[in-house]
């Protein structure tokens, strides 16, 4: 057991490519012997299953991209209307500090205010918000993936996988959070500010009638600051966890899992993936909410205001949030590829062309 845990460990989500090939063993014919070779493993490619398996489209066909939207659509705006209670109470941790002084303290007062349908404020502009940032986030993500991995190669897509999940998810959230703004504003609005709206149709019009579009839209660029660095980890380590979990951890190839046992493994890559994302995108987080409460303030005053410790605010909060948010989106997204019978191409391996240029073909 400690050995797997030891190889999990060393094998970096963020390996050059020729540090990935030493520590794969494929450095070619100038590596020190490794012992006798194992048995050949069979070549797959980021873009095509070795799995026979009857499925309802083309991979990278229109069809595809619109169906992995879809699962956006459902992972990201069910999970995050679900945690809406948790949600709630670490904005107003990290806008009001001195009153909401922990995550069961901020529980108690707000059930104590506002009682149990309090809990539930934002919901709509979450659900709505967060639905369209999944369609873009995880559909932008698929055709990024497959744009840049054809632009790259065969080869230097299996080289520098982790800088193309990086390149493509950062790509995808970019456009996501542009559609994800206008109600993130609306949201935090009525989550911190008691009295100002309780729901989606009073804070819209309100908002709009105070300062203009610039009331949905001044909160994108630190949505970007949070969301893309979030992104980038949450999509890269979990491509490469799950890499790593089945050639470490998980006792049998892929091919012999069953969906079942796929999808756990998907879970707990998730959850490894989010607490990474929860510590990276936590104080650009803080800086969204501050500034949306407030007006005529700036990310830059904002951030200068809180200080080192004041945005990491809430931390231990935005863990289970988005550790648990992460996994069960990953997990209900692999769900509907699953359910559709989408193409889910299995962990890369080296192409027999780069083996070849290797030596390490006869």
């Amino acid at each position: 057991m400690f050995s797997s845990v030891a190889h999990l460990a060393r094998a970096n989500p963020f390996n050059a490519p020729h540090l990935q090939l030493v520590y794969d063993g494929l450095a070619g014919p100038c590596s020190s012997p490794a012992g006798p070779p194992g048995p050949p493993r069979r070549s797959r490619n980021l873009a095509a299953a070795a799995v026979e398996e009857q499925y309802s489209c083309d991979y990278g066909s229109g069809r595809f991209f619109l169906l992995c939207g879809l699962g956006g659509i459902i992972s990201c705006g069910t999970t995050h209307t679900a945690l809406v209670p948790l949600d709630l109470v670490k904005c107003r941790m990290q806008v009001d500090p001195q009153k909401y002084k922990g995550i069961f303290n901020g529980f108690s007062i707000t059930l104590k205010e506002d009682g149990v349908r309090g809990l539930a404020k934002g919901w709509a502009p979450t659900f709505i918000g967060y639905s369209m940032q999944g369609l873009c986030k995880f559909g932008f993500y698929e055709i990024f993936k497959v744009v840049y991995s054809n632009m790259l190669g065969e080869e230097n897509t299996y080289l520098w996988r982790t800088s193309l999940y990086l390149a493509a998810s950062a790509s995808a959230e970019f456009f996501a959070d542009i559609a994800l703004a206008p109600m993130e504003a609306a949201k935090v609005r009525i989550q911190t500010q008691p009295g100002y709206a309780n729901t989606l149709r009073d804070a819209a019009p309100k908002m709009y009638k105070e300062e203009g579009l610039n009331a949905f839209y001044k909160g994108v660029a630190p949505l970007w600051m949070r969301q893309i660095p979030y992104t980038m980890m949450k999509f890269a380590c979990f491509e490469r966890t799950v890499e790593a979990l089945y050639k470490f951890v998980v006792p049998k190839p892929r091919s012999e899992c069953s969906k079942g046992e796929q999808l756990v493994v998907t879970f707990v890559a998730g959850y490894i993936a989010g607490v990474f994302c929860a510590i990276v995108s936590h104080p650009a987080d803080s800086v969204v909410s501050v500034l949306n409460k407030e007006k005529g303030s700036t990310a830059s005053q904002v951030l200068q205001r809180l200080g080192f410790k004041g945005v990491w605010k809430g931390l231990f909060a935005r863990i289970i949030m988005i550790g648990t948010l992460t996994a069960l989106q990953w997990f209900i997204y692999d769900s509907v590829k699953v359910y559709f019978r989408l193409p889910r191409p299995p962990p890369p391996e080296m192409p027999e062309s780069l083996k070849k240029k290797l030596g390490l073909t006869q």
